[in-house]
């Protein structure tokens, strides 16, 4: 028999004492403490549960809209194509150089011993990815259900992209090519994807779970506002090795707006480079960037999530 102070007992003679004092009540309360909270656990799942599937009939009914979007996106873009299609591809010019070099589009060269340092380095940024950012990166991944990594197995980038980058900086801060490489920002790259109810709150609590595996933040830039580009872009620094990488924050129709235009992006970096800029087609890709962007919904509360850069702060 339990004793006299046993915390269910006094659950049932109160629900009994209940029960009597309201005969012919059907309202009357006649479960114990535990039944009740475990009754309610359900009740509030069940709420919770309808919020969330409200959620994600209003998400659905943006999907529908933006594959319609997507459609015609893709149909301006093939019009583009038609009148301006795609120049060949001239083959970098290596009548100079020394055996050993790289060429690259626009004239870009680095030379045997440059580009042979450059290679060394990139198994090097291989070796920090694998060895240490991934397996944090996943780490963090493991923590939310709700989101998720996408294109992880782009997460470094081509080398001849990277060597087009160190060629530029050599260019315009006479850096060498280890200074060159070390500032390039997106070498190793993420991309983590949110549904949009819980873009904000998502990219918040990865931001502190980024800082919470050592990663220091280097720079993050909101791109929500933008006109061509929906997203926000963080650059990260491995402090043990300097090893700098990007994060991206999407939701899914911001990462596949970002994809369509990718190709428009691509063709005006080009035209830049090689300086045979058309401004008129320039004008007409912008354009097109602007018309895909202004269709991707914009999260609650992405726009109020501040810029960040670590020169604004060290100049205060």
């Amino acid at each position: 028999m339990p004793p006299d102070d046993d915390p269910a007992r006094r659950d049932d003679q109160d629900a009994t004492r209940d029960h009597a004092a309201h005969p012919g009540n059907a309202e009357a309360e006649t479960r114990n403490r535990q039944e009740y909270y475990s009754e309610l656990r359900v009740k509030v799942s069940s709420e919770e549960s309808a919020a969330v599937q409200q959620v994600t009939a209003e998400e659905q009914a943006a999907a529908e809209k933006w594959q319609v979007k997507v459609a015609e996106s893709r149909w301006m873009w093939s019009e583009y194509q038609s009148k301006w299609p795609p120049a060949e591809r001239s083959s970098p010019d290596r009548s100079t150089g020394s055996p050993g070099s790289w060429h690259g589009d626009g004239n870009r060269l680095l030379e045997a011993p440059e580009n042979s340092r450059v290679e060394a380095e990139c198994d090097r940024i291989a070796k920090r990815e694998e060895d240490r950012i991934s397996p944090a990166m996943r780490s963090i991944e493991s923590q939310d259900p709700h989101r998720h990594l996408i294109g992880f197995e782009h997460r470094l980038k081509g080398r001849d992209r990277i060597k087009e980058k160190v060629c530029d900086k050599i260019e315009e801060f006479s850096y060498s090519a280890e200074e060159a490489l070390s500032v390039v920002s997106d070498t190793i790259r993420y991309t983590f994807q949110y549904r949009e109810a819980r873009y904000t709150q998502g990219v918040w609590s990865d931001i502190e779970r980024l800082k919470g595996e050592g990663f220091k933040l280097h720079q993050l830039k909101n791109s929500w506002s933008g006109e061509e580009y929906k997203g926000i872009n963080g650059q990260w620094i491995e402090p043990d090795t300097g090893q700098r990488f990007e994060v991206q924050f999407h939701t899914r129709i911001s990462f596949e707006a970002k994809q369509i235009t990718h190709e428009g992006y691509e063709r005006i970096r080009t035209q830049e480079v090689t300086q045979r800029v058309d401004e008129f087609e320039k004008m007409v890709l912008k354009a097109f960037q602007r018309k895909v962007s202004a269709e991707v919904p914009i999260p609650p509360g992405a726009e109020d999530i501040p810029d960040y850069s670590e020169r604004d702060v060290d100049a205060r």
